[in-house]
């Protein structure tokens, strides 16, 4: 079995609009699974140059996957260890939350897999 490796990754400026409301970090996150594979996530790594918490959410279909805290001025490495099938058509993006008024940049590199 042949599979094929993406990644939605990049550094982006943010400007938080509450801990309590994510919002796309940039379109360029937004993947859907291609017709006649299925896709997993198997990691994400995070960096915030924040000296607050912030968070990012993985979206699937519009619906929390997964959500990565990522600690001031800080970074995460999540190896998901539950993997989860991705059909064809489905859409998955990164969001983020972050405390009202609070600007900095976050650092995101989201691995999948298509199979």
């Amino acid at each position: 079995m042949q599979s094929t490796s993406r990644f939605l990754q990049g550094v982006f400026p943010f400007q938080g609009k509450g801990i309590e409301s994510p919002f796309p970090i940039d379109a360029t996150l937004s993947y859907t699974v291609p017709d006649g594979v299925v896709t997993q996530p198997v990691y994400f790594r995070g960096g915030n140059t924040t000296g607050e918490l912030i968070y990012a959410v993985l979206m699937r279909d519009g619906a929390p996957m997964r959500y990565f805290p990522i600690g001031a001025k800080s970074d995460v490495h999540v190896p998901l260890r539950v993997v989860e099938d991705l059909d064809s058509g489905t859409v998955v993006e990164l969001h983020l939350a972050a405390p009202d008024g609070v600007s900095g940049a976050v650092v995101v590199d989201l691995g999948l897999v298509e199979v």
